[in-house]
């Protein structure tokens, strides 16, 4: 298969295919290094920054990565995927690459030498001619793919602090809701905490009366309060709610997985194999199931906005999209794309689509009632939980048969799930809230798949890697949305993975093989192997410490991507039962390894929360609206967590922010049944699910 994240950078350079588009070269000595691609606390400007000194030959501390605005960053969509490595990471490389070439070639013809005779020192070649002095005029127009590339890259660089951190561990000013502007307003939404209501009827004179508001902003049934003090728009906010009638949809949300099945759409086959040959003497069914999860983001959506009719709008997100939001800005208010901005800020983490750009979408409404004013919107976590687009709720449907000597010679997975992404800027029909509740405003465009050659969506991960005959993997997409869905981390890998790895499992001791064996004997991709061995090897083969049970798990991320191995090893004495993860990752070359280190063990940590903890559960069509309805692991709960970097320098760069998240759900869930000796095979896996289980 085509290395898709390679794929996907010419794409990226398609649309920025020359040198100035990604790099400049400050007089000052910086070098500045351009992305598409949004800082999520996940490291990517550090990562990048060390591609860049890497190639151009210079110091790290020398690269600046500024945020990402349509002002002046390349478009590279969204920053999703686990793709900006390889995508912006492989595109500002060859940028770099194309730069270093033609300052060797000037500096050679210069000195009357060969280009392979210099060499680049902190970039500078000699006599202090170096990029700031020594590039041709036209350099930064030149096309990447018309200079020939010569010399060699610098050395690899050494650890290099994340560029990110300091503000935060500081408190300095650097997320979005630190956002300070000229005459800024603050705004408040309304809306009905029950998701689908109808707004019938409002009272706003208590609001206005509040001391402090500057209006009361209606259009259709998207209305809001704008104040001079942030508290003055949240008391206005409270109590327009308490004022205002909403009659609830009709029809109540399900709570479980079982109605996918009555909605889905005619089924698509992923992979149809022709049968093998080889005969089975025993066969197994199981079926798995997901829940709704939240992304959950501690600190709720924000956004801000200013509209000048003369001037254009200049919006402030932390959207994952700067390009495709404008796209839906525009399509929403019948503006011309070149008179928007749209900058990234810093919000809380949320590794999908969450209200980010929903708020954004708020404060442009909320500003074009107050033309030339600068308005800030903060969602409430009520808000956050209500209304932001929940992670699919799943169904997987697995069959296998072996034969005589445990080998499998069939398989069958069938899934059932809504489409895994409704982010803004993907159809030509809005996806924000706001846009189908103002006057005239149209219907939700509803969730849709991405296309299996570019990872797929909610068939992410469903053909197993392993070399099984016979399979047959059939998609089920199902487009009645009960409730808002869209992108969260991984997408459906999670839950394929979590039912893959449990059934291989479940296979394995129905043949009486160790389960490191089983995996091994039907896997002839090497590094496969070398990332199960490797943890195998770390957490310790044979029998675990007293009192104790492992488990693992396994994928190549989208099949293209990271390969993950996880072994998941129970303690009695902690508060879940989760006492260990050892993990083994292949990233190919590996750029930051303090980096990749942070986005392994934080997926972990928050795969474990999603296996153990985390649903949304609708009572009566009532979502979650404060942290006690929606537990998340806790600081006391969060297990041992360990990592082996498989590094290999020959290989391209992979990223590794949504591999370990499926192999994790599936080390918890065999670890816990070889522990308790009855299988969840719903998640989440709760003591009160394994209690049930076990009668």
């Amino acid at each position: 298969m085509a290395d898709i994240g390679a794929l996907l950078a010419q794409r990226s350079l398609a649309k920025a295919p020359r040198i100035g588009d990604w790099l400049a070269f400050d007089p000052a000595g910086e070098v500045i290094v351009r992305t598409g691609k949004a800082e999520l606390g996940q490291g990517i400007l550090t990562a990048l920054a060390l591609i860049a000194a890497e190639e151009l030959g210079v110091d790290a501390r020398r690269v600046r990565v500024p945020a990402v605005s349509t002002r002046g960053s390349p478009d590279e969509d969204y920053t999703a995927g686990s793709f900006s490595v390889s995508v912006s990471g492989g595109a500002v490389r060859l940028a770099c690459a194309a730069a270093r070439s033609l300052l060797l070639q000037a500096a050679a013809e210069r000195l009357a030498v060969s280009p392979d005779s210099l060499t680049i020192a902190d970039g500078v070649v000699a006599d202090g001619v170096g990029y700031w002095n020594g590039l041709p005029p036209d350099a930064m127009a030149r096309r990447i793919d018309s200079v020939m590339v010569s010399g060699k890259a610098g050395a690899r660089q050494g650890a290099l602090g994340r560029l990110d951190l300091p503000d935060k561990f500081a408190g300095r000013p650097r997320f979005i809701q630190d956002l300070e502007l000229p005459g800024l307003l603050f705004g408040r939404v309304v809306r009905s905490h029950r998701p689908g209501s109808r707004l019938e009827a409002f009272d706003d004179a208590r609001a206005a009366a509040v001391p402090g508001v500057v209006r009361i902003v209606r259009d259709g049934a998207f209305i809001g309060v704008l104040a001079r003090r942030e508290e003055a728009a949240a008391r206005a906010a409270q109590r327009l709610h308490e004022d205002c009638r909403w009659t609830p949809p009709p029809i109540a949300p399900p709570d479980d997985a079982s109605w996918l099945v009555q909605h889905a759409l005619e089924p698509d086959a992923v992979v149809a194999d022709e049968p093998s040959d080889r005969s089975a003497v025993h066969t197994l069914e199981a079926s798995y199931s997901k829940p709704y999860i939240a992304h959950a983001a501690i600190g709720p959506s924000c956004g801000v906005a200013r509209f000048d009719p003369e001037g254009g709008l200049e919006v402030w997100s932390h959207t994952q999209g700067v390009f495709p939001l404008r796209r839906e800005l525009a399509l929403i208010l019948g503006l011309a794309e070149d008179r928007i901005v749209v900058n990234h800020m810093e919000g809380a983490g949320c590794y999908g689509h969450n209200g980010a750009e929903d708020a954004a979408l708020d404060a442009v409404l909320m500003a074009r009632a107050v033309p030339g004013r600068a308005v800030k919107v903060q969602w409430t976590r009520a808000d956050e939980f209500a209304h932001e687009p929940y992670g699919p709720v799943m169904l997987m449907r697995l069959g296998a048969g072996l034969d005589a000597e445990g080998r499998v010679v069939s398989w069958r997975h069938d899934l059932w799930s809504n489409g895994h992404t409704g982010r803004p800027g993907r159809s030509k029909q809005p996806s924000l809230l706001a846009a189908a509740e103002v006057a005239g405003g149209q219907a939700r465009a509803p969730a849709m798949d991405p296309p299996i050659e570019g990872g797929g969506g909610s068939h992410r991960n469903a053909v197993p890697l392993y070399d099984f005959p016979a399979r047959q993997v059939t998609r089920h997409l199902v487009a009645y949305e009960p409730v808002r869905v869209s992108s969260l981390r991984s997408l459906g890998a999670f839950a394929n993975v979590f039912a893959i790895e449990s059934f291989v499992d479940e296979l394995a001791e129905l043949s009486g093989q160790d389960p490191v064996a089983f995996r091994l004997r039907h896997l002839s991709d090497e590094r496969a192997r070398a990332v199960i061995t490797a943890a195998a090897d770390r957490a310790g083969r044979g029998a675990p410490r007293e009192g104790r049970s492992l488990g693992l798990g396994f994928a190549r991320y989208k099949n293209t991507g990271a390969y993950c191995a996880a072994i998941a090893e129970t303690d009695e004495a902690h508060p879940l039962g989760l006492g260990r993860l050892v993990l083994a990752v292949d990233a190919g070359r590996i750029v930051s390894p303090d980096g990749v280190l942070n986005q392994v063990e934080g997926g972990a940590v928050q795969a474990a929360s999603w296996t153990l903890k985390e649903a949304v559960t609708l009572k009566d069509g009532q979502p979650p609206l404060a942290w006690p309805d929606y537990p998340i692991l806790r600081f006391s709960e969060v297990p041992q967590v360990e990592a082996v970097l498989l590094d290999r320098p020959e290989q391209p760069s992979l990223g590794v922010g949504e591999c370990v998240h499926g192999p994790v759900a599936a080390a918890i869930a065999n670890a816990f049944a070889r522990a308790y000796g009855v299988r969840v095979r719903n998640l989440p896996i709760t003591r009160e699910r394994i209690l049930a289980a076990s009668t």
